[in-house]
């Protein structure tokens, strides 16, 4: 079959068809899904129905795995799964919901802030693919904003006076905004902030985006409140709805994401019921700055 993209957005997000990710793909589909993500930036593939075996070969035709080291307070000994895919879901190694207190799931409600996958490692994430195992009843809606869209809208002053400013990006910054301030010397070395750059441009097409996460904690060259306020307002406008995408998750949905393009967030969700999203992510190829972190 051939691959075919039916945009669902004015600025991004498309919905593809004519791809059964139980197989592997030809030449051809990697060439035409990677072209598609270089356009949407969002690609939704409905009814997959795949094993972590086979999300992981497919986000492999994009670029190596990313090692998740560094991303989650959770003990590798506590780990649910253990097929190199993150488990984004509120299950504990039981298949239960997690407690509310259970510091792995405060820690986890971060991903409910506007947020780019791994900009708080020194080589960010490429892509992310999002595999829907159990749906929650309740809640729980992803929500996408594109970056480019957002940086165009900006006016030409605004463009001047970010287009070199180098930003610091923590785990810490993130979950800190939400009082989880309770970290081990370990975690703290594992989280400690990176450098990256607030504009970013796309190696392919050279649109220029906006590089926002709530990791972000601080400018180089500006005061911290200052700083933090400049980094709101652009979160801000970059998240008006005309630049949004809300998708309601149904079982066995993929959603595959350009974290250099696009943020992202998680709506609140019943906790006490089980939801099981299991996360691929293809791995950046270079850092957004040279920076010593880098090793």
């Amino acid at each position: 079959m051939t691959v075919t993209i039916r945009q669902l957005h004015p600025h991004f997000f498309g919905e593809v068809s004519g791809v059964d990710l139980r197989k592997p793909l030809t030449p051809q589909e990697v060439r035409d899904i990677e072209a598609g993500m270089d356009q949407y930036a969002v690609l939704l593939f409905r009814d997959q129905d795949i094993t972590d075996e086979q999300q992981l070969a497919f986000a492999l035709n994009f670029g190596q795995r990313e090692n998740a080291r560094g991303g989650t307070v959770t003990k590798k000994e506590d780990y649910r799964l253990s097929s190199g895919l993150n488990d984004v879901s509120n299950l504990g190694k039981d298949g239960k919901p997690l407690p509310r207190d259970h510091r792995t799931h405060l820690f986890n409600l971060g991903n409910c802030l506007w947020h780019s996958d791994s900009s708080f490692r020194p080589i960010p994430a490429k892509f992310s693919l999002l595999s829907a195992r159990v749906v929650n009843p309740k809640g729980g809606n992803t929500e996408f904003a594109d970056m480019r869209a957002a940086y165009d809208a900006l006016d030409d002053e605004t463009k001047a006076e970010i287009e070199d400013l180098i930003c610091e990006h923590s785990l810490m910054y993130s979950r800190g905004s939400l009082g989880f301030l309770d970290y081990t010397e370990e975690e703290k070395q594992m989280f400690k902030p990176v450098l990256q750059r607030l504009v970013r441009t796309h190696p392919v097409h050279g649109r220029k985006s906006l590089y926002l996460s709530s990791h972000a904690g601080s400018i180089l060259g500006m005061s911290v409140p200052e700083a933090r306020l400049l980094l709101r307002d652009l979160t801000e406008h970059a998240t008006q709805r005309e630049f949004i995408y809300v998708h309601k998750w149904s079982l066995h949905d993929l959603v595959m994401w350009d974290n250099r393009q696009t943020v992202h967030r998680v709506r609140r969700y019943d906790q006490s019921q089980p939801r099981d999203m299991r996360r691929a992510t293809v791995a950046g190829t270079e850092p957004t700055v040279a920076q010593q972190a880098a090793e």
